[in-house]
């Protein structure tokens, strides 16, 4: 058994970003899925590592993390054997803590404002405020892309943690290459990772694929 647990489901965004690390830090690790439809993740063994009840968790060997964000951030911190993926530099390192708080402030707020219906009553309902709330977040994530990663000239894991959201956009509509064309270079440029297709967009296309099959009430 590896030292290293993480609790999740492949799905969930933020597993997914954890994933992608694990995968780029080159760790080896247990991965244990939950049944959150059975509320394995409100049993009182989940809930003695995560009292919120959420995925993902990392257990590494004692040491408990419960928010995406914070286990990228210490698996780079611990394990990296070097800083590419979270810099050091206060300056260069500013500028991917920056992009972590806009994946969790902006893109996956507009993204869970969505799933929290599902999530809460099983059904998925879609309103134009919504849809406008994402448009908003990709139009922002455009912005940013002012160079080929979302935090400078190489990848950070600010880009497996806001690429694992982007790629959950779609649980609304497909992100239109001509709208969003950097978005879509970025995407492409993820995908030569050797790891990207099966820990990310996997999850990705069975988590939009569900969210769309539960849609009750569009208002577009």
């Amino acid at each position: 058994m590896s030292k290293i647990t993480l609790y999740g489901v492949d799905i969930s965004p933020p597993v997914r970003a954890c994933l992608l690390t694990l995968k780029a830090l080159e760790l080896p690790f247990e991965y244990k899925v939950l049944n959150l439809a059975g509320g394995e993740n409100r049993s009182p063994e989940y809930l003695k590592l995560n009292p919120l009840g959420t995925v993902p968790v990392l257990d590494d060997k004692g040491t408990v993390i419960y928010d995406s964000h914070a286990i990228c951030s210490y698996l780079c911190d611990k394990y990296a054997k070097t800083d590419a993926l979270y810099p050091k530099d206060l300056v260069k390192r500013a500028g991917v803590n920056q992009r972590l708080f806009f994946d969790a402030s902006v893109l996956y707020k507009s993204v869970w404002n969505v799933a929290i219906g599902f999530w809460r009553s099983g059904h998925t309902v879609v309103e134009k405020e919504k849809v406008d709330n994402i448009h908003d977040a990709l139009r922002q994530t455009e912005l940013l892309l002012e160079k080929s990663y979302i935090a400078g000239d190489t990848l950070t894991i600010a880009d497996l943690c806001c690429a694992a959201t982007v790629t959950s956009m779609s649980l609304v509509f497909d992100i239109d290459p001509q709208q969003y064309p950097k978005i879509t270079a970025w995407l492409a440029r993820l995908g030569q990772l050797p790891y990207f297709e099966k820990f990310n967009n996997v999850g990705a296309k069975q988590y939009t694929g569900l969210m769309r099959s539960k849609w009750t009430k569009v208002e577009l």
